[in-house]
């Protein structure tokens, strides 16, 4: 026969004597199970009479809070549940199974308490898996099932984004009165030492309460034990993706009055700056719930940071309007050249160059007109000369004196042929009644000069006095952000 076929025949023997022995590695244990098990019924309550109250201790192990649903105010953890009783149907000896002092059994095959989460907002309402259970020798069980749930939680945004929420899990046996079933408070606060820290959350604190109501339809107590989870946002995350650029955004606004009418950009920036606010304000409406019942405090903050950029959008148009004013169709009011024109520049500590350019262009004038009496005194020493007369004579009687030939300065013979070609006192009437008209055109043109100059100046007032007064305005709604908000730092 082949040697190799005797090997194989070998190893098929073996493996058959192996699956053929009794596998009961422990049969203390099987005793032990066949023992307690035999006549055991899991839905009897573990007690020696009726009337006597089976005692759990329940208690809770924070693992991870693994999200915080603010819009649909749920709140999803990952928690171990420890709960221990006494089952007087299932105590032994060690002594007798080998020193066997615990087992481990399957949940369904004993009597365990029927504690759910009372404001579960899982779909399957219970969200624990089902462990097994550790018996001791001495009836002790322990019960530790590890689950993911899923619980509501109001959700209070009134200082979001920094606010502390405090959601409650509410514990209790579903079927069984305070008679049958006393929970009992395994410890004051929840344990944390496994937590697993959350990116946007903080975990404070877990305490626990029990306590035991009475409902109309029932005069049995029900206990049940809550634990409050206490956790606060992390700023970090909202204070450099939405305050700091709001920040910005709010102090951007203010250049609105520092740019130039000249520009044609101010309203422009004012609505590109209201947009992005507005921008803003819908990314944190996204996250926050649809209540009514508070105003976020970031919201508040936008709110009051849009008001102003509506605000600069209106003063923007009312310095505009004032800007380009024309003396023809505006004429301005005393009261606004004593208020914007005397006291807010000096309020402002701003100098008007209306008055220095106004004295600048009468002094020019006056040049002017000195230059043109100069001129007009040289033409009439000509004309004396040409027509040998006194140089001292006035226009306004020199038809009468080349009138008169007997009263005349000159002499006959030079009346005679000068009469006849010239004219000249008519031609220099003229001649002063074109300077005349001159100076009143260059009078006129000065007074509207001075006039769009003191528009110029009224809105460069208003500029000035709404950057002051938004700038104020700015600082003190980011300092009430800043020192109201509870967990800023």
């Amino acid at each position: 026969m082949d040697p190799w076929i005797n090997v194989n025949l070998l190893l098929h023997l073996l493996m058959l004597l192996l699956l053929s022995k009794d596998t009961c590695q422990s049969p203390h244990a099987r005793r032990l199970l066949r023992t307690l098990l035999a006549d055991y019924e899991p839905l009897e309550r573990p007690v020696a009479n009726e009337s006597d109250t089976v005692v759990v201790n329940f208690g809770l192990t924070m693992q991870q809070v693994i999200d915080v649903d603010e819009r649909n105010q749920i709140i999803t953890t990952n928690i171990w549940l420890n709960m221990d009783w006494n089952d007087v149907n299932l105590i032994w000896n060690p002594a007798d199974y080998g020193g066997i002092d615990n087992l481990r059994l399957a949940p369904d095959i004993i009597w365990r308490p029927d504690v759910l989460m009372y404001n579960s907002a899982d779909t399957k309402f219970d969200g624990t898996y089902h462990s097994n259970i550790v018996l001791s020798s001495d009836g002790n069980c322990s019960y530790i099932p590890p689950g993911i749930f899923k619980s509501t939680c109001k959700i209070n945004i009134a200082w979001f984004p920094f606010d502390e929420q405090r959601c409650i899990m509410k514990f209790g046996s579903w079927t069984y009165d305070g008679y049958r079933v006393d929970l009992q408070l395994l410890m004051d606060q929840g344990d944390t030492d496994s937590f697993i820290e959350n990116g946007e959350w903080d975990l404070i604190e877990i305490p626990g309460k029990r306590s035991v109501l009475k409902y109309a339809c029932c005069p049995e107590p029900y206990p049940d034990v809550t634990f409050t989870v206490v956790i606060r946002r992390r700023v970090l995350y909202y204070l450099f993706n939405l305050l700091i650029p709001c920040f910005l955004i709010s102090g951007m606004t203010l250049l609105v009055f520092v740019l130039p009418p000249e520009s044609g950009e101010k309203l422009t920036l004012c609505v590109t700056l209201l947009l992005s606010l507005m921008v803003f304000l819908l990314l944190v409406a996204e996250t926050m719930p649809a209540t009514s019942d508070a105003v976020p405090l970031i919201g508040k903050y936008f709110a009051c940071i849009m008001l102003m950029c509506a605000l600069s959008v209106m003063f923007s148009v009312i310095s505009l309007n004032m800007h380009h004013r024309t003396p023809d169709t505006y004429q301005m009011p005393n009261w606004m050249r004593i208020v914007f024109l005397r006291w807010l520049p000096k309020l402002l500590r701003m100098r008007s160059p209306a008055g220095t350019e106004k004295n600048l262009q009468r002094n020019v004038v006056n040049s002017k007109l000195k230059e043109i009496e100069l001129k007009e005194r040289c033409s009439r020493s000509l004309l004396a000369n040409v027509l040998d007369c006194d140089d001292d004579f006035h226009a306004g009687n020199s038809m009468s004196m080349f009138a008169n030939k007997n009263g005349s300065a000159c002499d006959d013979g030079h009346v005679a042929q000068t009469s006849p070609h010239g004219g000249a006192p008519s031609e220099l009437s003229l001649i002063l009644k074109e300077l005349r008209t001159i100076t009143r055109f260059m009078q006129r043109d000065d007074d509207e000069r001075h006039m769009n100059n003191e528009w110029h100046f009224l809105a460069m007032v208003v500029d000035r006095l709404c950057l002051y007064v938004f700038s104020i305005y700015t600082l003190v709604a980011i300092i009430t952000v800043l020192v109201r908000a509870p967990n800023l730092l």
